[in-house]
């Protein structure tokens, strides 16, 4: 396919009431911030342009998360990338032999100690805010640096599934020297997404539930996708004789070799019959499960 038909679905409205109160209470936070950290999965259609004012006035770092998974043809865009995102920001190297947890507070020191902290100068102590789109591993980056610096255990909650901080958090230390003291923020999208496929390209890293969007036309994209990049690994994953370019037959196949069926009452001339029949939308989700543990090869979606 040269395109992909989103059939008129619109999946730009999911703004939870949680989200517009955390991004309020966030804004408020900026105030006593001298950095921000940003959390994100992939580089352009997982960033929140409804915090683009507070990012252009801050020393900024953006760290991509599971860079295991990531594509290695398909470099991280560039620090000038995408329009108005301010130039005074950062981020990890994927090719360090210093893991990212380690870069962080070294280079958020840095990037503090270079630029004005405005009404905050007298102040020893370093108070960063976290930021990004929803599950994308903030928690668990504020968790794993705690462990680093200071040896303890973690401090904030952390899950699976978009959704598990809804409020901005007190500050949490993570560093003795520098001083320093880490916010976890909600993760916030815009109330209004650019496009349809950017909501897709988010929904397919788990920043919105899937019911919402739906499996069946997650798993349509995502194949799409995948073909589009060239990125066959689902053909040796699930034993198939050559790549496909629609959905039915490729689910029908995991669902067949997995074992994906369920019980279906059927009702006939002479009463009801129970009949065994692919469930496809269980098929849907081993594969979008598949891709997000990066049983499918090392795929970027930007």
């Amino acid at each position: 396919r040269e395109r992909f038909d989103f059939g008129g679905r619109d999946v730009a409205s999911w703004f939870p009431r949680h989200m517009a109160k955390g991004l309020r209470r966030m804004r408020l936070a900026l105030r006593s911030a001298d950095c921000l950290v940003e959390r994100g999965h992939i580089p352009l259609s997982g960033r929140n342009p409804a915090l683009q004012e507070a990012l252009g006035i801050r020393p900024h770092v953006l760290v991509l998360n599971k860079m295991d998974l990531a594509d290695p043809r398909r470099q991280p865009v560039s620090a000038g990338a995408g329009p108005g995102w301010g130039q005074r920001w950062s981020w990890t190297q994927s090719d360090s032999p210093v893991p990212a947890p380690l870069q962080v507070v070294p280079m958020v020191a840095r990037l503090v100690a270079d630029g004005p902290r405005y009404h905050r100068a007298e102040s020893s102590e370093h108070n960063i805010l976290v930021i990004g789109v929803p599950n994308a591993g903030k928690s668990s980056l504020i968790n794993s640096l705690r462990r680093l610096h200071l040896k303890k255990g973690k401090a904030t909650a952390v899950g699976g599934e978009p959704g598990v901080t809804k409020a901005v958090l007190s500050r949490i230390q993570v560093c003795e020297k520098p001083l320093m003291y880490l916010v976890d923020t909600p993760g916030v999208l815009p109330p209004r997404l650019g496009d349809v496929e950017t909501g897709m390209k988010l929904a397919l890293c788990g920043a919105i539930r899937d019911h919402l969007v739906g499996e069946d036309i997650m798993a349509d994209y995502l194949l799409y996708t995948l073909n589009k990049q060239q990125q066959f690994g689902y053909v040796q994953r699930y034993g198939l004789g050559q790549a496909c370019d629609r959905i039915e037959p490729l689910l029908k196949h995991v669902a067949l070799t997995q074992g994906r069926t369920q019980k279906v009452k059927v009702l006939t001339g002479t009463g009801n019959v129970n009949m065994m029949m692919l469930n496809y939308p269980a098929a849907a989700y081993e594969f979008l499960r598949d891709f997000r543990a990066g049983r499918l090869g090392r795929v970027t979606l930007d």
